[in-house]
């Protein structure tokens, strides 16, 4: 939908049913003194009784201002269906590791699959990530090459700020605004043009908290999150809000929050996961796993049926050291007796 289609819809429909279409439209009106224009009236009609002094404070008049709320609302169009951005692959081309070695490697990723990213520390897990988000071209260290739906993206879709293709969960994030949860989650669904913003704010919200080890409220300022409320919030709010196809995330298990339930969250949405990580759970879980060395890829893996089994087990002592973990978080004492507990069922948990 490009904005000419807009200006057919706001000449014909009232501005009160704009605005319910267009929840973000409201703060778009009010920071432009227009929040209290008729709003029975079409848009151009309602313009009609504003006092043009008051729109030449922005540097805009009647028919100016109309172009731009159109523009607006291309930007922030909901429907996922109109993107020029909706994808069905997403391919990575080897370039060149650190010594200059050719990577020769040719990955295809569809929506739904999940990719981990394997490799010693410093090996350019992240670099992989960088490429992917930035769709080299052949203009990185690497010299990878990125394409969507098998083609080289434009320079409008690589770089446009709006309606980005990629969406990151980094290591590390600070919040810099002074915003509650709530103020925080329902600016965003505004922002992404969400129908029912109260509905998916709640559900936002206690998807966080189901991830996050310590709850929080949404009364809680943003900035007083910890590190894993922050990752369980920005989780939850990427796979409930955002309309990006493809994540990124960088080390999640680092978290301290549910990694298989935040993994399985993401994925069930139809996005294209990729996941730098050095937990087995998490990279046995995926469907393919690239191996990093020396900076280039050094090979790709298909997870094995004997894989999915083990994981099985790796689950299980996984399990037992999460118990581990939360009896030192509740202050409790590992005396003996305790590690004794520990070693037989780590040992039983093999037999069973």
């Amino acid at each position: 939908m490009s904005s000419y289609d807009f200006y057919e819809e706001i000449a014909e429909t009232p501005v009160c049913v704009i605005l319910e279409r267009y929840p973000l439209a409201v703060d778009y009106l009010a920071n432009h003194r227009l929040g209290g224009i008729d709003s029975s009236k079409t848009l151009p009609a309602a313009l009609l009784d504003v006092d043009p002094e008051m729109l030449e404070e922005f540097g805009l008049d009647n028919e100016s201002i109309i172009d731009h709320f159109c523009t607006f609302l291309e930007a922030f169009r909901s429907d996922p269906d109109d993107r020029p951005d909706a994808i069905s692959s997403i391919t990575i081309i080897g370039g060149r590791n650190k010594s200059g070695e050719s990577e020769n490697e040719e990955l295809t990723v569809r929506p739904g699959e999940i990719i981990s990213i394997v490799g010693p520390t410093g090996s350019g897990k992240s670099r992989l990530l960088e490429d992917i988000e930035c769709m080299a071209q052949k203009d990185t260290p690497t010299l990878r090459q990125i394409l969507i739906n098998g083609t080289v993206p434009d320079e409008m879709r690589r770089f446009d700020t709006g309606g980005k293709l990629v969406a990151q969960l980094s290591q590390t994030m600070n919040f810099v605004m002074d915003l509650t949860v709530r103020e925080f989650l329902e600016m965003h669904a505004k922002s992404r043009m969400v129908s029912d913003v109260e509905d998916v704010v709640e559900r936002c919200f206690e998807c966080a908290n189901s991830l996050a080890g310590e709850k929080f409220s949404p009364d809680t300022k943003v900035t007083q999150l910890s590190g894993g409320q922050s990752r369980a919030l920005m989780i939850a709010d990427t796979a409930l809000m955002s309309a990006s196809p493809i994540v990124l995330i960088d080390e999640i298990e680092n978290a301290g929050i549910d990694r298989k339930e935040a993994i399985r969250l993401l994925a069930g949405n139809e996005k294209i996961i990729l996941m730098s990580t050095h937990d087995p759970l998490l990279a046995l879980r995926a469907d393919k796993r690239i191996v990093i060395k020396n900076g280039g890829i050094a090979k790709v893996l298909t997870t094995t049926a004997n894989e999915r089994k083990n994981l099985v087990k790796i689950e299980k002592v996984d399990n037992i050291l999460l118990g581990l973990r939360n009896s030192l978080r509740k202050g409790e004492v590992i005396d003996d007796g305790v590690v004794e507990e520990f070693m037989d069922e780590w040992f039983w948990s093999f037999l069973r």
